[in-house]
């Protein structure tokens, strides 16, 4: 007769094996959630939770696992400024950041 002692090995026992499996579904979903995350940081909690029932020199073990997983964030806004009628992402007070030659500018400005 073995006698089991270690708490890993109990939980690959439990329901056939189908336990520990449930517990790497939860796992690989909880790996997929975050990694999706479009802020690229989040938590996610799995907890098992194992009911010990004694009666009579007899032992019934009843697991549960649940996660939770970190709510869908709204992606970051992303900044753009109108332009003659449509979207730009350049700041137009930065287009005269750097210095150019005088005229490169008159060019740009005949070809308006």
């Amino acid at each position: 007769m073995r006698t089991i002692r270690r708490f890993d090995e109990t939980l690959g026992l439990l329901n056939r094996g189908k336990f520990a499996e449930t517990c790497d579904e939860h796992l690989t979903t909880a790996v997929e959630t975050l990694e999706a995350l479009p802020s690229e940081k989040g938590t996610a909690t799995i907890t098992v939770t194992l009911t010990i029932n004694y009666e009579s020199g007899r032992l019934d073990l009843k697991p549960t696992v649940k996660s939770k997983l970190p709510e869908d964030k709204a992606f970051a806004a992303t900044p753009f400024w109108a332009i003659d009628g449509g979207l730009s992402v350049s700041h137009p007070s930065q287009h005269d950041m750097f210095p150019r030659d005088a005229s490169e500018r008159e060019r740009e400005r005949a070809g308006a």
